[in-house]
């Protein structure tokens, strides 16, 4: 696009000083940090404010409605239950484990206005990790849907309150302990580097950390995400956003994408949330329809089986506004994709953890049809920078380990020294995701450190040879893994996931690795399947499961 505001001249003219991004300096655990200095302190503040959206629907589930008045009424009323009932004081650990529902959303801002930390559990857990959760966080309460309660059972010590249970359940629930009158928020002080929440990392390798955010963490997030909406505006124009936005949710709350940057952000801008009871491309089409749906995303492969899906043609999709996604590498193709299905809409990709309390960059608009390949400059209170092996910076375009630092990134690992003090050095994250940096700020993730394979030697990075596979016509899905051998050490592998409809071979998909990247990239063995490859609730392909399948 030509006549372009420069990336920098829009980053000074939104952060100057007046603006709504305007930036400040503040000293977080000792470190001088960039913030955004009009962002709400606590998510108190958040809302406080939301209670201004009034009879505006801002939760939508099957055939449910709650509006703004109604959540802020309902989570104020259970703040000062927890408080003068339940005893809770600033800093108890109050937990969720249930799936997404109207009710999440209220027992988390009610928890959090009372001052408790908010104990977010991974709804696919077993009972042996629920209780895990519960135990490693020291939650004195948790309120939980009838399933996980059966899972959970019973922890000393722990008050289990049940949301939607069936007649004649004697377990306590949420309806017992709420009432109709109305309430106004505890009046509490809560400074903005409180504690606020323990969000446990996936576990793909391990036993979970609890990942301990505080307000200013949380509230970060939300302000970024505007600043990217107000800049890909200021650059290449309205296009088709503006308006109220409804947001068809397909991640859990549970997931730092799901609570941070959909829920948070949402309850600050007055969005609507549309949830699903489970995730199926199919009901996603119908209810972009029936809900008039303005932005959809998720994980890459959920956009991937929209796009597939035999009732896309039929259903009518004109009120998508904007289509993101994040939480695992997207193939540059779905840029395309998205740009012929859906013309003059916004696509765009993200890159975050749950340590860095959702997103510290975001590629959007003529950007990321420009570069689909990168997740985009971080925003303007996020600092990052590639380093060797020996913590040194390393030249433009030369990959190494991406470290990060801003006023979003989380506190520490909850009861882990140790592992604190390893991944969190002069507030700057190490977390080992492998990265580059173009001439213009522009990251590229190049690969985890724990997937890049080495094969007599040589470096392979998965993420480079899954796009090659991406980019072939029957692929919907793919993931590299290593397979032992005896000489060279490792040789790449690959599980790959059929579009409907298409037939390919192992040696075609070999033949086409080969004709875009060297020879020892090429997987020596592919496993073809029209099954979905497995996934952890935060979208991430699970490669100890495929490792395990295959050593």
């Amino acid at each position: 696009m030509t006549g372009r505001l420069p990336l920098a001249e829009a980053d000074a003219r939104l952060t100057a000083p007046g603006e709504i991004f305007e930036l400040g300096e503040a000293n977080v655990r000792g470190v001088p940090t960039r913030v955004w200095k009009n962002a709400p302190a606590t998510l108190g503040d958040i809302l406080a404010l939301s209670r201004g959206y009034g009879d505006r629907v801002f939760l939508v589930y099957e055939d449910e409605r709650m509006t703004f008045e109604e959540h802020f009424r309902a989570c104020a009323r259970l703040a000062n239950v927890l408080r003068d009932q339940f005893g809770v004081q600033p800093g108890d650990r109050v937990a969720i484990a249930m799936r997404n529902l109207p009710e999440w959303s209220v027992v988390f801002w009610a928890a959090a206005a009372a001052g408790a930390v908010v104990v977010p559990l991974n709804a696919w857990w077993t009972g042996e990790e629920l209780r895990y959760g519960l135990t490693d966080s020291g939650s004195r309460i948790v309120f939980c849907d009838p399933e996980r309660a059966d899972r959970i059972g019973s922890v000393e010590g722990l008050t289990v309150i049940l949301t939607r249970s069936g007649p004649g359940d004697p377990r306590p629930r949420l309806s017992d302990v709420l009432d109709d009158e109305p309430a106004e928020l505890p009046d509490l002080e809560i400074d903005t580097d409180d504690d606020a929440t323990i969000f446990y990392t996936s576990g793909t390798t391990g036993r979970p950390k609890g990942a301990l955010g505080t307000h200013r963490n949380i509230c970060t997030n939300p302000m970024s995400l505007g600043f990217v909406r107000a800049r890909t505006v200021l650059r290449d124009g309205p296009g088709k956003d503006g308006g109220p936005t409804a947001y068809l949710i397909s991640v859990p709350f549970f997931h730092a994408t799901g609570c941070h940057s959909i829920l948070i952000a949402n309850v600050l801008a007055g969005g609507k949330l549309v949830m699903m009871h489970r995730w199926e491309p199919g009901r996603a089409l119908e209810l972009i329809e029936r809900e008039r749906i303005t932005v959809f995303g998720g994980v890459p492969s959920m956009v991937m089986q929209v796009l597939d899906h035999p009732d896309f043609a039929t259903r009518d999709i004109s009120s998508v506004k904007s289509v993101g996604y994040g939480g695992a590498p997207a193939p540059p193709d779905l840029v395309r994709r998205i740009t012929a299905y859906f013309p003059g809409r916004a696509a765009s990709n993200g890159y975050g953890l749950t340590e860095t309390s959702s997103l510290s960059t975001m590629n959007a608009g003529a950007d990321y049809v420009a570069k689909p390949d990168s997740v985009g400059p971080p925003v303007p209170v996020v600092e990052v920078k590639v380093v060797d092996s020996g913590g040194e910076s390393l030249p433009v375009g030369e990959p190494g380990e991406l470290l990060i630092k801003g006023p979003h990134i989380v506190r520490g690992y909850w009861g882990r020294p140790d592992a604190t003090a390893e991944s969190f050095v002069d507030g700057w994250l190490h977390n080992g995701d492998i990265a580059r940096l173009d001439d213009e700020g522009f990251v590229y993730i190049v690969d985890r450190a724990k997937d890049m394979l080495i094969r007599g030697g040589e470096n392979i990075y998965c993420v480079e040879v899954e796009t090659v596979l991406y980019d072939h016509p029957a692929v919907s899905d793919a993931a590299v893994i290593g397979i032992p051998h005896p000489v060279l050490g490792e040789e790449p592998g690959a599980h790959v996931q059929l579009r409907p409809g298409f037939e390919v071979t192992e040696d075609d998909l070999r033949a086409h690795v080969a004709a875009h990247l060297a020879a020892f990239k090429v997987p020596v063995r592919i496993w073809l399947s029209p099954d979905p490859l497995p996934r952890s609730p935060a979208g991430k392909i699970l490669k100890r499961l495929l490792r395990a399948d295959r050593h």
